[in-house]
């Protein structure tokens, strides 16, 4: 399915009719170029005439006239309508604004790629009848557009994955994250595949089921501070049983 993409230009000119209070009253028209296909076959001009966030009227290039969707906006569609170098104007931009300007971003923006981060992860231990838990993810990646599958020996897994969708990060770039439930077996090969446009061929991270550097040394930590532990324990017992040898009792 086609990504629906939106160009839009805002020019705002702002009316400052102040009537005593510290409220604005703000007119501005807004152009939007919507399509969905490279070949921009289905590219649609919008030319839209607000007034404190309410649409007054409004040229759809697919409609090919102005509409109005208030009393005030009414009449001024009428006005526009009439005016053949205006209603022309507007059928015309989908040719002279909207192509040239989009063929600019698509250009410039959106045939870039950013590789993305990629980590995995165990979230849950295998226990008893519960199944082992691997987390793939995938961060700071551009375009949106990517695949995330899972490889038991190379062979594609398709049972017990959950997936969730592309999620916007707020900075132009996306993430994604995949779950594995399986029950490990001895000498097998546990992967996480990605695909995206940024690679030119497909990402393959192998699952290392030894503990991450992070967890050894937690342990070699937790393992030096019983031995501390101990050898503090017998230097003190030595101690007290030099001090209890050398004392004198003086029966009363």
């Amino acid at each position: 399915m086609s990504l629906l993409k939106l160009l839009i230009f805002h020019p705002i000119p702002m009316l400052s009719a102040f009537t005593g209070t510290a409220h604005g009253y703000y007119q501005y028209t807004m152009h939007e170029c919507v399509y969905s296909t490279s070949d921009y076959s289905d590219m649609v001009f919008l030319e839209s005439y607000s007034f404190n966030k309410v649409v007054d009227l409004q040229f759809n290039s697919s409609v090919g006239k102005f509409v109005g969707y208030t009393e005030q906006g009414v009449k001024y569609a009428e006005n526009f309508n009439k005016d053949p170098a205006i209603l022309q104007d507007a059928k015309a931009a989908v040719d002279t604004y909207c192509r040239p300007n989009v063929q600019l971003d698509d250009t410039s923006v959106l045939d870039k790629s950013v590789k993305p981060k990629i980590t995995l992860r165990s979230a849950r231990q295998a226990g008893g009848s519960r199944p082992a838990v691997l987390v793939c993810s995938a961060y700071e990646f551009y375009p949106k557009k990517i695949k995330v599958s899972w490889l038991r020996d190379g062979k594609e897994m398709t049972s017990d994955v959950t997936s969730t969708m592309e999620m916007a990060d707020g900075n132009w770039f996306y993430q994604i994250h995949s779950e594995l439930e399986y029950t490990p077996k001895s000498g097998e090969k546990i992967s996480c595949m990605v695909e995206h446009a940024s690679f030119s061929k497909p990402m393959i991270t192998d699952w290392d089921p030894s503990l991450p550097e992070g967890e050894r040394n937690k342990i070699a930590i937790g393992a030096s501070g019983l031995v501390l532990g101990v050898i503090i324990a017998a230097a003190g017992l030595i101690y007290y049983k030099k001090k209890s040898a050398g004392r004198i009792l003086v029966p009363n």
